[in-house]
């Protein structure tokens, strides 16, 4: 992305010739020189005689040492050449980046190499999980395991096969080395569960991994392994805890990828059970999946127990729930999807902190794929997998979802879908939903029942529609989707504004004109039905301003010249034929600045430039194209995004009452994104309100200003009626 910094300025690189279509990628990433292929191992056979191992290492050895005097013979010619042939690549290199620093450079060089190790790990169902791609940078630097583990008192285990790999840990079978019990479970026990963790893994930042102090809240609880003893060894921190049999992914794979209903009914039953005493103690799970719940071993009293593992997410990203009225605010991390593509909340998707009501959507997806045996969007692959995913989920409605399943799913998934943030589940009315799918005789159940209350006994049913004080529940995903105005509104000192709306290209000149004749100058563009939106006001602050009306979203060669001329972008309009409105003024705060196009909402990019220092500070979309706007000393100490397929009302409100305010909005004909942001500096009337309507708000604008409420900013598209 093309950037302007003050300050001394650098020789321009030659700037190779680009189409402007091309505007979609990142001005700011550099492409490195290749690294050199490496050398080939030595083999071990020729023809058809095997050397043996003192004769391969003999061989290495000659190797190695004609290689050295060859290097110390030609090491200057090498470096003169090599130096020759990275100048010359450089020079083949088109120049995207103008004014940047030798500082900047370098970084972008460590970013970029960073970014290429970054992969993604599918897990076993075909799901994607975030904190497995995290785990899989790390394994690469990790040291070997130990043969034998004894940490915190516990006795010598030798270590067996593995049985896998969960969060950011690996798991192994341990046996003890002398003494025990024929017992399967408890700290005698002959084979326990050994969990390694890495030192130097993400959810070790701070010392031990937060896992542990979930367990020492948790273990033994109703549902939660137990953890006999903990320590750290070597490089590695060491769980010592109860062997477990299957995961209901294994039990689904061996019965032929389907599950009775009366099956998922006890699974539905004992997993509420087990998530309301973990919600109960402050933590929410975060990952729920068929491959985190596991059964008790084979042929023991606890064959048909159930178990909830895979507690350690790391670094807090098991949000601790606490008083749910006082709910974190945390930045979002956009992009860094917490928990299972598959599964996942939709809330999840969105980037949103997660609440009790986020485990209850995945446990719904887990038991619609254990009795059906997929769900609609599997099979999305791709950087745009999640994007997809959770649109695809936006679009599926519970009837649609569990056409094939028992009329308690669909009600299940009903409910927890339309939970507000801090709303506490009625957990015992859930588990009643699957009553009349159990048998009546407790030892005959698939699956061990004993922990929900009750089980069987006659209760009250859960109404839909009604909450227990019988008024009508507000329907937060279910309503019509529609394409409305959005727009937003400060409070301000009396002041004049103006706004022109539908108008056309030819028109645009005039109305600016006759604005900057009267002291005006624009705040705010938007688009619709590729025709213009234009709000001026004599409070912007700005000392001049230009504008360029372009086919090409966004033009960016004129946005270049602009900078160096000292003007910053203070907004931007898209239309739906890819045609764009740029602003970009003079007197504004901003010290550096930079912008994306892209085909989706761009939050790996926004992430990458909060931790930067920079902050969003325009949007728009042409069609389905999104282009954001970032700066520095925006005036802002903290902003985050609310992207949604609908309005998303719920989380504004939130931010509202933790002391954000909406300062950027945009959105495409499926989706809608706003920005919100705590200001450095406090208004002394911090009042904010924001309208959607089917027309442009003329009417309404004219009694926002008799109270001194003046619009912000606005967009149209995606909204819900």
């Amino acid at each position: 992305m093309p950037e302007l910094r003050k300050g001394v300025r650098r020789g321009r690189a030659k700037v190779a010739p680009q189409h402007h279509n091309n505007n979609n990628n990142n001005n700011n990433k550099r492409s490195d020189p290749s690294p050199s292929p490496s050398p080939s191992p030595l083999p071990n056979a020729v023809g058809t005689y095997v050397k043996t191992r003192a004769a391969v290492a003999r061989a290495k050895r000659l190797k190695l040492d004609n290689k050295k005097t060859t290097r110390k013979k030609n090491n200057n010619l090498n470096h003169h050449n090599q130096e020759e042939e990275e100048e010359e690549e450089e020079e083949k290199q088109p120049a995207q980046v103008i004014v940047i620093s030798e500082k900047e450079s370098g970084s972008d060089k460590k970013r970029g190499k960073k970014k290429e190790e970054k992969a993604a790990m599918g897990d076993d169902s075909g799901g994607l999980s975030a904190n497995k791609a995290a785990g899989q940078e790390e394994e690469g630097s990790t040291a070997p395991f130990p043969e034998r583990v004894s940490v915190g008192g516990s006795p010598v285990y030798k270590i067996d096969r593995k049985l896998g790999k969960g969060g950011f840990g690996q798991v192994f079978v341990g046996r003890r080395v002398s003494g025990g019990t024929e017992r399967t479970s408890g700290p005698g026990a002959i084979e326990v569960a050994l969990k390694f963790e890495h030192r130097n893994s993400k959810g070790c930042n701070y010392g031990p991994p937060y896992e542990w102090q979930v367990y020492n809240t948790l273990g033994g609880s109703h549902g939660v392994p137990k953890v006999h003893y903990k320590g750290r060894q070597g490089d590695y921190y060491v769980m010592v805890m109860d062997m477990l049999g299957p995961s209901l992914w294994d039990v689904w794979n061996s019965s032929g990828q389907a599950m009775s209903s009366e099956m998922v009914a006890c699974i539905a039953v004992e997993s509420l059970s087990i998530l309301e005493k973990m919600h109960g103690r402050g933590y929410v799970h975060g990952d729920v999946k068929p491959e985190n719940f596991l059964l008790g071993q084979p042929s023991t009293p606890q064959e048909k127990k159930l178990f909830l593992v895979d507690l350690g997410l790391g670094n807090g990203e098991i949000a601790l729930v606490g008083s749910m009225l006082n709910m974190i605010n945390a930045l979002i991390c956009l992009g860094e999807l917490i928990g299972t593509v598959r599964y996942a909340s939709v809330h999840a998707h969105l980037g949103r902190t997660a609440s009790r009501r986020d485990d209850l959507e995945s446990l719904a997806y887990t038991l619609i794929f254990l009795h059906r045996g997929r769900l609609p969007w599997q099979g999305y692959q791709g950087d745009n997998k999640s994007f997809l995913v959770c649109k695809k989920k936006m679009a599926t409605s519970p009837e649609m979802l569990c056409c094939f399943c028992p009329p308690p799913l669909k009600q299940f998934l009903e409910i927890v879908v339309n939970m507000k943030f801090d709303e506490e589940p009625n957990y015992a009315k859930l588990i009643s939903l699957f009553e009349g799918l159990i048998g009546p005789n407790p030892a005959l159940r698939p699956i061990n029942t004993e922990g929900a209350q009750k089980v069987g006994q006659k209760r009250g049913r859960l109404n839909i529609e009604e909450e227990d004080d019988g008024q009508p529940r507000k329907k937060v995903r279910l309503g019509v989707p529609a394409t409305q105005w959005i727009s937003v509104y400060n409070a301000r000192l009396p002041m004049k504004q103006r706004y022109h709306y539908n108008v056309a290209d030819a028109r645009l000149a005039q109305h600016v004109e006759r604005g900057i004749a009267d002291g005006l100058l624009i705040s705010c563009v938007a688009s619709c039905s590729n025709l213009w939106a234009l709000i001026m006001d004599a409070g912007t602050g700005f000392t001049s301003q230009v504008y360029e009306l372009s086919p090409f979203f966004l033009h960016k060669e004129w946005i270049m010249e602009q900078w160096e001329k000292n003007f910053y972008i203070s907004s931007i309009a898209g239309a739906n034929n890819g045609s764009s409105l740029v602003v970009m003024s003079k007197g504004t705060q901003y010290t550096q600045q930079s912008y994306k196009v892209s085909d989706s909402f761009p939050f790996k990019w926004i992430n990458k430039k909060w931790r930067e220092g920079f902050h969003v500070t325009s949007m728009a979309t042409a069609g389905s194209r999104w282009g954001v706007v970032m700066s520095r000393n925006a005036g802002f100490s903290d902003q985050v995004v609310e992207l949604d397929f609908l309005y998303p009302s719920e989380g504004i409100h939130r931010r509202w009452d933790s002391g954000y305010r909406i300062t950027s909005t945009a959105a495409t004909w499926d989706q809608a994104a706003l920005i919100l942001s705590v200001p450095r500096r406090k208004p002394g009337d911090e009042t904010q309100e924001t309208l959607r309507t089917s027309q442009f708000p003329s009417t309404h604008v004219k009694e926002k200003w008799a109270k001194n409420l003046y619009l912000a900013c606005l967009c149209y598209g995606r909204t819900v009626s």
